[in-house]
């Protein structure tokens, strides 16, 4: 599909225009030391490139015939994510947060989720995949069946292996974003 091609390398464009590829010394969400960090948070405080992402989403379900009833995405860096795939879609908006609030319900979701609802859970860029997972077991207990888990950007460092109960959609891997920076120089 050259539009999602076109896309995808618009997206390709936006991690390297906004400089959403640090290079150093970094400790990651997954306990895990990297001399590079994607910063999809930089990219989805863009109104433009957030709003490309959801398109890239929503395409992408429609081309693998994945339905769902609602959007979820665990806090912090999925949430915007996920937000804008609820306005793109028309489908609610769940939220996993991270930790039981510590007042009110003290609940772990945020939106309704109903025994059998069919999630898209998203989240911004995954390492091993240990949050999305948790969010997931989240869901499930709650009764809700995981359509597909999309994410902007896979490490390629064990997430696939560890949501291999799951569909796993990455829009782009890290193998990808840095065959475009060989070939940019």
């Amino acid at each position: 599909m050259v539009v999602a091609v076109e896309k995808g390398e618009k997206l390709i464009e936006a991690f390297f225009r906004e400089r959403a590829v640090l290079f150093g010394h970094f400790i990651l969400t997954s306990g895990k030391e990297s001399d590079y960090y994607i910063n999809v948070k930089k990219l989805i405080t863009e109104p433009e490139v957030l709003g490309l992402i959801a398109r890239l989403m929503k395409e992408k379900a429609e081309e693998l015939g994945i339905e769902f009833d609602r959007v979820a995405g665990p806090e912090l860096g999925a949430v915007p994510i996920a937000t804008a795939l609820s306005l793109e879609t028309g489908k609610p908006l769940v939220i996993v947060r991270k930790k039981p609030k510590g007042h009110g319900t003290g609940s772990l979701v945020e939106g309704e989720v109903k025994p059998g609802d069919r999630i898209l859970l998203v989240e911004d860029v995954t390492t091993t995949g240990g949050s999305v997972l948790r969010s997931a077991k989240v869901l499930e207990e709650l009764g809700a069946r995981i359509a597909a888990v999309f994410v902007v950007i896979d490490r390629e460092e064990g997430a696939a292996e560890n949501l291999k109960d799951y569909r796993f959609v990455p829009l782009l891997t890290v193998s990808q974003l840095f065959e475009r920076k060989k070939g940019a120089k």
